[in-house]
């Protein structure tokens, strides 16, 4: 026994290097065993799934695996893969996380949080939506991430305003099995009857409660809100990348009618999530929470934290306004609803990049004092140097280049996917499948998502298994979004573990929270969203998407590129004659 625990404490030691050099080793299979250029591609595919779930390699690296691969295996050249990350849709990710980091420079983002917070009042339930609500506005514009860790101090200052310190509390909660000791220890008369004991005990263990429903409520928030907006969170650029690239006369999915049409599904989820976190959590209880002092004091703390702030400066006044007008531009360039101000400029030629980019691209050299007439007339004025709203220092320390990267590394396994023929090969072995009815199919996809997102990074989900959705619904003639959307949504609905995505990690590492909370509360949750998501596509998605119909854009590729060499041959056989 001794040796054997000796022997797996040294291979945990290097599991991660016996994963990398293990894995290529056992699927060595399918290089001979499949078709050879599908058999090679997915080989890569299954290589890069493996690393991205057991983090073997840093996320970023193994999305470059595909520059290793592909052009060495003799898939595609490293001239058409390279290419493939840094496209169109990196710009607009890339223009909301600067204009992100210049809120987070300005903190802005804390004053919206105080705000919010200030105006629903220190109820449980009505603070742990508040709470709800500020995390997933904020995770709309912020990563996720971000949100996160910003909101977890706030939650937490008001939390030992209300209730104390959370040391105090716990020993508070320790049980009460010896009674005479317990009394003792609890109350500072030594003579106190158990029974009062008793209460403080249950009502101490009712406030950690309250405090765990606190701490679990950002990180979950956080990730709803960034299904709501484009950039709001990676697998979302990922749908419109994979998009451009497979149907690329497909233009209904842009940064307006993504957010007309997953905004609600966000107010949705948001609610039914509140009721559960706060039935769970003792927020809908307020038998015990007769607090009227601690209420006050959690109260004059919010009001404080925000009078330190001062009022608003030029700087909060000019990232605020350019924050709005970069929504407003983006939902109002091409809603589909309505007519949009790209009219206005050649057909096709503005997209959602450029219009994030212009904006994003004046914050470099916006002044963040206020200029005045007075200081060129002064010769007293003090010369100090111009400083504009965001300096490149800055954005590039705050920018997630790693999160860049795997995008480009999920766009260049996707164009490998489809050139090598490897997707519709794939979509071909799904043809069972084409029994389930579509509806069903929708749940069923959803579901295996936000269990599978659950181990796996959110971004490498979808990159995985998006062409594979996309080619499943080609087979069985459904219109392709309204398979690949609830796909994208579930992906961010990673909610039972702390490895889960890095909110929840952050929300664990505070230390108050256990596991089986988490997957006890992320249960109902995955339940609720999946919800959620079938109803929304099957109500609003449809109408929007017009997802009834097979569309003109999803005639499958190989199908089209037949009918293009045919045309081809014809024409060459036309010019020998003549």
């Amino acid at each position: 026994g001794m040796k054997i625990s000796v022997l797996s404490k040294k291979l945990w030691c290097v599991h991660k290097q016996l994963i990398l050099v293990l894995t290529p080793l056992v699927f060595l299979p399918l290089l001979f065993t499949l078709p050879e250029k599908e058999g090679k591609c997915l080989y890569v595919v299954v290589l890069m799934a493996m690393f991205w779930c057991t983090e073997a390699l840093p996320l970023a690296v193994t999305a470059m695996l595909p520059v290793c691969l592909f052009p060495t295996l003799g898939i595609l050249p490293a001239k058409k893969i390279c290419p493939q990350y840094f496209i169109e849709t990196n710009f607009l990710f890339l223009s909301g996380l600067v204009l992100a980091s210049s809120i987070e420079e300005w903190g802005l983002h804390r004053r919206i949080a105080l705000k919010v917070l200030s105006i629903v009042g220190v109820k449980p339930a009505w603070l742990i939506l508040g709470m709800m609500l500020t995390s997933s506005f904020l995770s709309m514009w912020l990563s996720n991430t971000a949100t996160t860790a910003m909101m977890l101090p706030i939650a937490n200052a008001i939390l030992e305003s209300l209730f104390g310190d959370l040391e105090t509390l716990k020993q508070k909660c320790k049980s009460v099995d010896d009674h005479e000791n317990a009394s003792f220890i609890l109350s500072p008369d030594k003579l106190t009857d158990p029974r009062t004991a008793e209460e403080s005990r249950a009502e101490a263990q009712y406030q950690l409660k309250v405090w765990k429903g606190f701490l679990i409520c950002i990180p979950y928030a956080a990730s709803i809100g960034g299904t709501a907006t484009l950039t709001g969170t990676a697998p979302n650029l990922i749908l419109i990348g994979q998009l451009k690239s497979y149907f690329p006369d497909c233009d209904l999915i842009n940064f307006g009618s993504w957010f007309a049409f997953a905004f609600p599904l966000m107010l949705l989820f948001l609610f039914l999530g509140w009721l559960w976190i706060a039935f769970l959590y003792g927020g809908l209880n307020t038998r015990l929470y007769r607090r009227t002092q601690a209420e006050a004091r959690a109260k004059a703390l919010i009001k404080e934290d925000y009078r330190k702030l001062g009022p608003i400066n030029f700087a909060e006044g000019a990232i605020s306004f350019f924050f709005v007008l970069f929504a407003i531009l983006l939902f109002t360039r091409d809603p589909k609803f309505v007519t949009g101000w790209s009219v206005f400029f050649k057909k096709g030629y503005v997209s959602d990049a450029v219009t994030g980019v212009i904006i994003v691209s004046i914050l470099f050299f916006f002044p963040s004092q206020k200029p005045s007439l007075r200081w060129w007339s002064d010769p007293q004025a003090l010369n100090t140097p111009y400083v504009p709203l965001l300096s490149w220092k800055k954005a590039q320390e705050s920018v997630p280049w790693n999160i860049i990267m795997l995008l480009g590394g999920g766009f260049a396994m996707a164009k490998a996917c489809e050139e090598s023929g490897l997707a519709s090969w794939m979509g071909g072995h799904l043809q069972p499948l084409a029994q389930v009815p579509p509806a069903a199919a929708v749940m069923l996809i959803t579901a295996f998502l936000a269990c599978f997102t659950e181990f796996a990074s959110n971004t490498a989900t979808i990159i995985i298994f998006l062409p594979v959705i996309a080619e499943l619904a080609i087979n069985v003639s459904v219109n392709p979004l309204y398979f690949m959307i609830p796909a994208t949504v579930g992906c961010s609905y990673a909610f039972m573990l702390p490895v889960s995505t890095p909110p929840n990690s952050i929300a664990f590492a505070s230390g108050h929270l256990m596991v089986k909370d988490m997957v006890k509360t992320g249960v109902v949750m995955n339940i609720l969203g999946i919800l959620s998501v079938t109803l929304a596509m099957n109500t609003w998605g449809i109408a929007m998407f017009n997802l009834n119909t097979y569309p003109e854009w999803a005639v499958p590729f190989n199908k089209s590129a037949l009918v293009t060499n045919a045309h081809l041959s014809v024409a060459q056989s036309l010019n020998a004659t003549l």
